[in-house]
Order: structure tokens, then C-alpha cells, then sequence
């Protein structure tokens, strides 16, 4: 897998949780992913498709930290995730992927963007549709713990 490709993932998060939420994550070490379970309770998902590359891209977030993030963002804070935060995840989604869209496109990739899907709940699962293999990176905050998983084939 191109960390080239990658990396504009991971620093779209930093910089959208930063800039949105005055969130800081600290990233952990990256791996790739077995299995389709998702580490976290709430995610939001979206497919890319480009002349070069297709993937998908997903955020997972603890329930606490996705309810901080919801506080910090709008100033209220539900006291489990709703709709109002599964559509949060959704936005965030868009952000750091329209990010990564601008950073990726500096060097050359270009790639349109699906709508992104939001799953929430205990043990739900995300299917990438892709043959290649997924990273996972894990990132931590005070309010809890955060996962991207990025996975692409090239075209």
C-alpha cells in the first residue's frame, strides 16, 4: 500500500478534528486489518473511484470521543449516539476525505467521491470492496479512541 496515498488521510483527520473540534488525536501504530468488525461504535464510511485507484475510506469512533467531538463541535452533548451524531460522523467523513481529495490531487490523483454511509452500534462491521489489503491505523485522545482504515486497488 502507497503511504503516499495514505498519509493524506491521516493528516485530513488531525487537521479536521483539530480545526472542527479542538480535538488532538495521537496516532498509534499501523497495521492491517483482519476481519470486518469494527473497532469502535460509531463509523462513517465513503467509496472513492478514480482513473488511477478505487478504495473506500472509514472512521470509527468510541462513543465517548464521537459524543465530545459532538460537544466541542455544536455545543450539546446527547447522552448516546443519535442521529444528530451519526450525521456528525457522516460530515466529519466528508471532511477528511474532501481533504485528502485536495492534498491527493497536488500529486497527480484524482478521484470522485461516493456519499458516505454511517453505521453505528456494538460490533457492526464495514465491508471494503476492495481486493487489496486495509490499514488500519489507531489514534487516541483523552475522550477516546478513533480508527481509520484506508483500502485501495490500483487501476
Amino acid at each position: 500500500m502507497n503511504v503516499e496515498f495514505i498519509n493524506p488521510f491521516l493528516s485530513s483527520l488531525l487537521n479536521v478534528l483539530a480545526t472542527m473540534a479542538n480535538t488532538k488525536l495521537e496516532p498509534g501504530k499501523p497495521s492491517i486489518k483482519n476481519g470486518e468488525m469494527a473497532l469502535g461504535d460509531v463509523s462513517g464510511m465513503i467509496g472513492m473511484l478514480g482513473p488511477q485507484t478505487k478504495g473506500s475510506m472509514s472512521i470509527t469512533f468510541d462513543e465517548a470521543l464521537a459524543l465530545d467531538i459532538m460537544q466541542r463541535m455544536l455545543g450539546e452533548r446527547p447522552a448516546s449516539v443519535n442521529e444528530e451524531v451519526t450525521d456528525m460522523v457522516g460530515e466529519i467523513t466528508n471532511m477528511v476525505t474532501g481533504g485528502a481529495k485536495n492534498l491527493l490531487g497536488d500529486k497527480g490523483y484524482d478521484f470522485d467521491m461516493a456519499t458516505p454511509v454511517v453505521v453505528a452500534g456494538k460490533g457492526h462491521h464495514l465491508s471494503h470492496k476492495c481486493q487489496g489489503k486495509t490499514l488500519l491505523v489507531p489514534f487516541s485522545s483523552p475522550a477516546g479512541k478513533a480508527h481509520i482504515e484506508v483500502s485501495f486497488d490500483t487501476l
